[in-house]
């Protein structure tokens, strides 16, 4: 699995993985610089009217309550369906204009290939949505073929398969893909998230990348650390 937030999923006879891929959250900033004009010019269409209904009744009583309740959500980070799906609606227009590009970590796309090549298929798992993972796999700044998503196998959410912190989430996963639990690897820079993979019988890594929240010696007991998928072995 794959949250491009991030963490994706590999999965080679019996194992999974989640792999965090992106360095930086620029998408976020650009998707508050843009509501403004969405709002102004979206607020009763066709297009942006699931988005906006999709929020709290009190939430939406005119652009500018909904304006700020999304500041509020984004401040705090909170990772809530509703607000991923407009996030994912408001970075469509920048990657398809060339404004945002999902920039990846150096070994991300070898590796991914490499697994690919080998037959390993590879899945995403993310807070935000599927359609919002697509874009991030669309438009990287990777080449060549910057557009990976041909790589990818499946992609899940918090809608489709439940919160990231809870272990009923990698279980349905695996009965998803028609596959033990016990068979899978699960890669993430989340602790909780690890935890919670390896309460559901998945094996579980911790991904250290630049840019993460630091973590104790405490935290590091009982865990094992991946600081790159460079010499990471698959299916093996």
């Amino acid at each position: 699995m794959l949250d491009p937030e991030t963490t994706p999923l590999s999965r080679h006879s019996r194992y999974t993985i989640p792999l965090p891929l992106v360095p930086n959250k620029a998408n976020f900033p650009y998707a508050l610089s843009v509501l403004p004009e969405t709002l102004a010019t979206q607020w009763d269409s066709p297009s942006f009217r699931p988005y906006r209904d999709a929020f709290p009744a009190s939430h939406r009583t005119s652009p500018s309550a909904f304006s700020s309740h999304v500041h509020d959500l984004m401040a705090q980070d909170v990772k809530i369906p509703y607000l991923k799906a407009l996030q994912g609606h408001l970075w469509q227009h920048g990657y398809a204009t060339g404004a945002l590009r999902c920039p990846l970590f150096p070994d991300v796309h070898p590796s991914l290939l490499r697994w690919h090549a080998a037959g390993i298929p590879i899945l995403i798992y993310s807070s935000g949505s599927v359609p919002a993972q697509k874009l991030l796999f669309q438009y990287t700044d990777s080449s060549p073929g910057a557009d990976l998503r041909p790589l990818i196998s499946a992609y899940f959410d918090t809608v489709n398969a439940g919160p990231k912190t809870a272990r009923e989430s990698y279980e349905l996963i695996a009965r998803t893909r028609g596959e033990p639990v016990d068979g899978w690897l699960f890669l993430s820079d989340n602790l909780r998230e690890v935890d919670a993979a390896r309460e559901a019988g998945m094996q579980s890594y911790v991904v250290v990348r630049e840019g993460n929240a630091e973590l104790s010696e405490e935290e590091k007991r009982g865990h094992t650390l991946v600081s790159s998928f460079e010499g990471l072995m698959v299916g093996v």
